[in-house]
């Protein structure tokens, strides 16, 4: 193939699938459930070609049974980092030297391989161990890893083709190298899709990496290592290990080979990680490239022209899918007080007819939160609210930690703008309300614009296009991914590129090309046909 110019399957979003009463798909996920639930898994880490144990072993539990053991993962050493390191570092050069086309290759498989035999295990999984209703997981763990994979390659290919001009007698020419050394990706327990991209991007580009999921998202790590291995990536490209995160990080971070990270997670670890970076400068080969999807302070705001409806089903659905578990998730909402009224009304039948447990019951809309750390903060923060004079909370607010980690889908109203669950970030199933006076829309876009240090998702409703220009105009700087007329969640590959600014990170747009970009170091190379053989310019005379 070393003399053709090939073109990749063009990409187009993978359908979701309906999961309906009596449908195939159901019957499939449910029975791979109820296996994976009554089957212990043994997880290693996987470095180089090996599968690897240690000393150190940790138990998983479902976050809606947690007193149910389904298995346990084995946590590394220092060692086991040097170890993934060192594997990287060896794949390199024969990894990064493959055409692009059978890395292209390999990742398409991949996407097929979820797409066909592995999507009710991928599903399965993380509804069992990271409590997903199979909407969230389908929409996760299949449909957008699969656009990630095949997009990427897409875009893979278009940067591949963007090309310097040319003038008489000379071509220019870029090659877009992989990174002098190795990428580090640190993945979070919500989305699956993005467990896999972070490494799987990079890798992508000719790039090797070390890959530390999170701690309660190993479960379907695993299985999307078990993917990628299928689909044919050879052994060391991809090293994945578990563990300490502070160690992890510190021993990455020591390596004089460490060209870039991959991160998404909390803003607070990634500034941490940033000053590590910042004060190691002087140790690595390169200036490492920093990528990072941070948290969230997400807002919702309605004009006195929306929809009441309208608005009440984009907080249902925006805060609290997922148990509200998203860095895009609405947090603070702001309703103009001729429509709160109706609005409110509208949340409370649709939070009255929401059902939680077990995502196993397809009934179900909410589950559990993700861990015993994230319902104690949740508790503890509603209990506040109950002793707090400037705010109230008007439905939910119940929580149980009996069967699991259950915290009520929880509306909470304040007079005061700036209290504190309208500007820090919970990331749980709790949204608060401001009702602001009619008159007050330009000054209340303002408000929102000072009040977060996020910058990620938000979203404005209104019928008044003079005010939604308002809010496109004042919000400019406040959301990475702004919505009008719809919730601020569910970003599509290839549709919506995800990031956001200030606090929330970077801003380079997962599921698009500007991605990829960051994990390449771009070669020009020019050649001369007839080079100069005198030194004399016309000018001279």
């Amino acid at each position: 193939m070393a003399n053709s110019l090939t073109s990749v399957p063009y990409p187009s979003n993978e359908p979701i699938k309906s999961y309906a009463p009596g449908s195939v798909e159901k019957k499939e996920v449910l029975s791979t459930y109820k296996n994976l639930y009554n089957t212990s898994i043994e997880i290693k880490m996987r470095i180089g070609n090996k599968d690897v144990k240690s000393d150190n072993k940790a138990s998983i539990y479902p976050p809606h049974d947690n007193k149910h053991k389904i298995g346990f993962y084995y946590r590394s050493d220092k060692k086991h980092i040097e170890q993934a390191i060192k594997s990287a570092l060896e794949s390199r050069e024969k990894w990064c030297k493959m055409p692009w086309e059978s890395r292209a290759a390999i990742f398409l498989k991949a996407a097929d391989l979820v797409a066909g035999p592995f999507r009710a295990k991928i599903n399965a999984a993380t509804m069992l161990a990271q409590s997903k209703t199979i909407f969230q997981a389908e929409i996760d763990a299949a449909c957008e890893l699969i656009d990630f994979l095949r997009f990427n390659v897409q875009y893979m290919q278009e940067i591949y083709t963007n090309q310097p001009n040319n003038s008489p007698g000379i071509w220019n020419k870029i090659s877009y190298r992989p990174l002098e050394g190795f990428v580090y990706a640190v993945s979070p327990f919500n989305f699956t899709a993005i467990a896999g991209n972070l490494p799987a991007s990079a890798a992508m580009m000719g790039n090797v990496v070390v890959w530390k999921p999170s701690d309660y998202q190993i479960y379907s790590a695993k299985i999307l290592m078990d993917i990628f291995r299928e689909a044919g990536l050879p052994d060391g490209v991809i090293n994945m290990v578990f563990g300490d995160p502070e160690m992890i990080t510190n021993t990455i971070l020591e390596n004089s080979n460490f060209s870039g990270i991959h991160f998404t997670g909390s803003t607070k670890v990634f500034k941490d990680i940033w000053k590590k970076i910042g004060n190691n400068i002087d140790y690595y080969k390169t200036y490492p490239r920093i990528v990072g999807e941070t948290g969230g302070k997400d807002f919702i705001i309605a004009h006195p022209s929306a929809k009441p409806a309208e608005v009440a089903t984009a907080i249902t659905r925006g805060a609290f899918e997922f148990q509200g578990q998203k860095c895009s998730a609405a947090s603070r909402v702001y309703l103009p007080k001729s429509m709160s009224e109706k609005v409110i009304s509208h949340l409370k039948s649709d939070l009255n007819s929401i059902s939680m447990g077990s995502p196993e019951d397809f009934k179900n809309f909410v589950t559990a939160v993700i861990h015993k750390d994230a319902y104690d903060r949740l508790v503890k923060v509603i209990e506040k609210i109950k002793k707090d004079t400037d705010a109230e909370i008007i439905l939910g607010g119940g929580y149980d930690d009996s069967k699991g980690y259950f915290i009520e889908p929880t509306v909470v109203i304040t007079t005061n703008p700036k209290y504190d669950t309208m500007e820090r970030e919970l990331f749980g199933p709790l949204v608060t309300v401001y009702i602001y006076p009619d008159e007050l829309w330009g000054e209340t876009l303002k408000l929102i614009d000072q009040t977060s240090e996020y910058a990620l998702t938000g979203a404005v409703y209104s019928q008044d296009r003079y005010a939604l220009e308002d809010a496109v105009n004042i919000l400019e700087n406040c959301a990475g991914n702004f919505y009008i007329n719809d919730k601020p969640t569910g970003a599509v590959v290839g549709q919506q590129p995800f990031g956001g600014a200030r606090g929330s990170g970077t801003n380079d747009k997962a599921g698009s090309s500007i991605n990829l970009l960051r994990w390449v170091s771009p070669r020009l190379i020019k050649e001369t046909f007839i080079p100069a053989s005198n030194y004399r310019y016309p000018f001279l005379g």
